[in-house]
């Protein structure tokens, strides 16, 4: 094994631990990270397609060298990476159709070294394209971008109002970081409150909704709502301009709540440069596959109250959300958030590597820090 596939392995191995802890601290019904469990298996179900993203990007590698990293910057692959991924799961039935079965290639390889007395070098590529072919074919990877589902449907009782929570993420191209929305959203669509409210001003049981629905509830709005997310995702928009925009852009869409979790940056020992004093203290970590440190931030805008529209004889003006910017929290405002939270999840020998530096209250400094220790998170340390 040479330099470049040992720092692969090293870093695949160090991404698949990180992106397994926080799934394991995702779905502990004690996370203290969300109050809903809702959104914490929301982004499971997103960390889970990250997953398969690098499962596969790691067997990709077995025959064809080109996969790049950010490394000054985020720790994820770049979006070339990405985009390739997609391209190559939309072709994966074309060119599986065009690479011999596995027996038979099974059969070939055995053939050709008995033959031969050397390793079939041609061979082990063709299957290992064949593997990852098949791997990728699965819908399930972390694409360019995921079209929003809707996996909760409620009426307000305030306003007699439907709402829907509605997820989708994206990997930014820009900043390489996967990004994972959720947004609570009420819809004062005549046709939609007319099925979906009933005079009790609570959700028309006579109406079936077989959630989790694939894009917004609303037909008449789905498309639309589709192309608003794809162009409103990027990670240089701020919550509260996406927020915004989507309250501007919709006559009967509501905005109460948006939230976007930021995942990253990651840290590799030997890998990412993202982090000069983070990097020197990883690599004093005895096992390399506990020498990395993953970050992510949750950020959250949502409406303190409505500015009442009105209807005039030469114009009018439709109901807009007002949303709440903590001012006296300078990084909030400079976020553009109601409310924000930086999380940190590092191997306990990694902590302790830190700790003895003296370096955990410098890099922890604003960061709610989360240990995985033998399969386990501990948090609140």
């Amino acid at each position: 094994m040479n330099a470049e596939s040992d720092a692969a392995e090293r870093y695949f191995s160090s991404i698949a631990a990180a992106l397994n802890g926080l799934e394991v601290f995702l779905r502990d019904d004690r996370s203290p990270l969300y109050r809903h469990d809702i959104v914490a298996s929301i982004v499971a179900e997103y960390i889970s397609r990250l997953e398969k993203s690098f499962s596969c990007w790691r067997n990709r590698l077995d025959f064809q060298d080109s996969f790049r990293i950010s490394r000054a910057e985020s720790g994820f692959p770049v979006f070339q990476n990405v985009l390739e991924l997609e391209n190559d799961r939309k072709q994966a039935e074309a060119r599986l159709a065009t690479i011999p079965q596995a027996d038979e290639l099974r059969r070939e390889m055995a053939d050709f070294i008995l033959r031969n007395k050397e390793f079939p070098a041609s061979l082990q590529r063709s299957m290992a394209e064949r593997l990852y072919l098949e791997g990728v074919g699965d819908e399930e990877t972390f694409g360019p971008f995921s079209l929003a589902q809707t996996v909760k449907v409620s009426v307000n009782p305030k306003s007699g109002l439907p709402y829907y929570l509605v997820h989708w993420a994206s990997f930014d191209g820009a900043a390489n970081l996967p990004l994972v929305y959720m947004a609570t959203v009420e819809d004062s669509s005549e046709t939609i409150v007319r099925q979906l409210v009933d005079n009790d001003r609570k959700l028309n049981t006579k109406v079936e909704i077989p959630l989790p629905v694939d894009g917004l509830l609303n037909p008449e709005l789905a498309h639309r709502f589709d192309d608003f997310t794809e162009r409103n995702s990027a990670y240089s928009l701020s919550p509260i301009t996406i927020a915004s925009n989507l309250d501007k852009d919709f006559e009967t869409l509501h905005p109460k709540q948006l939230r976007r979790v930021v995942l990253g940056p990651f840290y590799s020992a030997g890998i990412t440069e993202n982090n000069s004093v983070v990097n020197e203290v990883l690599e004093r970590v005895r096992k390399p596959e506990n020498a990395w440190l993953l970050t992510w931030t949750v950020q959250e805008v949502f409406s303190r109250g409505e500015k009442p529209g009105r209807r005039g004889l030469f114009s009018s003006s439709k109901t807009t959300q007002e949303f709440h910017i903590d001012t006296d929290d300078l990084e909030a405002a400079r976020q553009g958030v109601s409310a924000y939270e930086n999380h940190a999840l590092v191997p306990h020998e990694a902590y302790q590597a830190l700790y003895a530096a003296g370096e955990t209250q410098k890099i922890f400094a604003g960061y709610k820090v989360h240990i995985l220790s033998n399969g386990q998170v501990i948090s609140d340390v």
